[in-house]
């Protein structure tokens, strides 16, 4: 295992700046994600950990020391990439076992290690199948497999399971997480797909236009989002931002969206009792599982019902705009239908309009 760190990482291609001073800290045997839309410079950072690429500034360190200049043997890493890229005309053993060979090991222990890890993964019994004769899902656990049979110190996944479908995305993260709870290796993985980052992750790294927009646990990313876009880019169905004018009556803040005054209790929001003025404007968002459809309060009108197994989600408009509230159960509301929205301020998400940082409640 090792503990690796980017202090001050920057990656340019001539005029186009790919990465701006990325820093992480993550520990020992930690899993951590770096989540992002295409572009925002995730799949970089994740080369540049490798040593497959060189950084124009900053430097890499793991467990204390820099490894700029060391290729990705001598950094010990494993890489599995989208592209499982095993070699078609060797066994299921052939292919785990081939970085072994390349270094000379004794054929019989090469054997000992690779049944171990096949057993590990669930792949004793097809050591003798070809690449061509395996599932999707088959083949992603060879090259785990891999990758896992060298014993490296960091594992590093850029979107392993993007070619896979649906049923068997679910199964493969669960089969990692699990790998990596038994293994406790360093684990760094990339993915666009947050419901899959959130479900394995100990920490994220949300990126956005080669910056890190926050680092934190699925919890703090997800119920304290640091920025506008985090909060936006995280959760399904997508978080709706309102503009929203601060009114004041004597200590007491409220916020003023549409015909709707929502109260706010000036202690829980020191900023708008103290840094805004009256008449000034913020961003304020709630998530769906925070909303709830009620007999009084802010009128609205359905749009859109759609089950989702466990839920609903109900679309409404009100005159602040397009709100959505996610319901237990098959909900039975229908699409024109008047009713009345119920929001708990205690899960209110505010932001500054013009940096996009969050306004904290205490």
């Amino acid at each position: 295992m090792a503990h690796v760190e980017l202090q001050g990482i920057s990656k340019s291609y001539g005029h186009v700046v790919v990465c701006r001073d990325v820093n992480l800290e993550i520990e020992q045997g930690e899993f951590v994600t770096l989540l992002g839309p295409s572009g925002c410079g995730k799949t970089t950072t994740l080369n540049l950990i490798a040593g497959l690429d060189d950084p124009s500034s900053g430097d890499i360190r793991m467990e204390g020391r820099r490894v700029n200049a060391l290729s990705p043997v001598q950094r010990d890493v494993a890489m599995v990439f989208q592209n499982y890229a095993l070699y078609p005309h060797m066994t299921v053993a052939e292919n785990i076992g081939f970085t072994l060979r390349l270094r000379g090991i004794r054929k019989a222990a090469i054997r000992a290690r690779v049944e171990e890890v096949a057993a590990s993964l669930e792949l004793g019994d097809l050591l003798g199948r070809l690449p061509a004769q395996l599932s999707g899902g088959q083949q992603q656990r060879v090259a785990i497999g891999r990758a896992l049979v060298r014993e490296p110190k960091v594992f590093l996944f850029d979107e392993p399971f993007s070619n896979l479908d649906a049923a068997l995305r679910l199964r493969m993260r669960a089969e990692v997480k699990e790998l990596h709870q038994r293994l406790g290796v360093t684990s760094i993985f990339v993915t666009h797909d947050q419901e899959e980052a959130m479900s394995v992750s100990d920490r994220i790294a949300v990126m956005h236009h080669g910056r890190v927009e926050q680092f934190g646990t699925p919890e703090e990313i997800y119920a304290s989002p640091a920025t506008r876009y985090v909060a936006t880019f995280i959760g399904s169905p997508q978080i709706e931002l309102f503009t929203a004018v601060i009114e004041r009556n004597g200590d007491e803040a409220a916020l003023r969206i549409g015909p709707a005054r929502i109260d706010l209790p000036a202690e829980s929001y020191p900023g708008l009792a103290e840094g805004s003025a009256e008449g000034s404007k913020v961003e304020v968002g709630i998530r769906a599982e925070h909303v709830a459809l009620a007999d009084r309060g802010i009128a609205a009108t359905v749009r859109l019902v759609q089950p989702v197994g466990p839920s609903t989600h109900v679309t409404l408009d009100w005159e602040g705009g397009t709100i959505v509230a996610r319901l237990n159960g098959f909900a039975r509301v229908e699409r024109g239908s008047r009713v009345h929205l119920d929001l708990d301020t205690r899960h209110l998400l505010l932001f500054d309009r013009k940096t996009g940082q969050r306004i904290a409640a205490h």
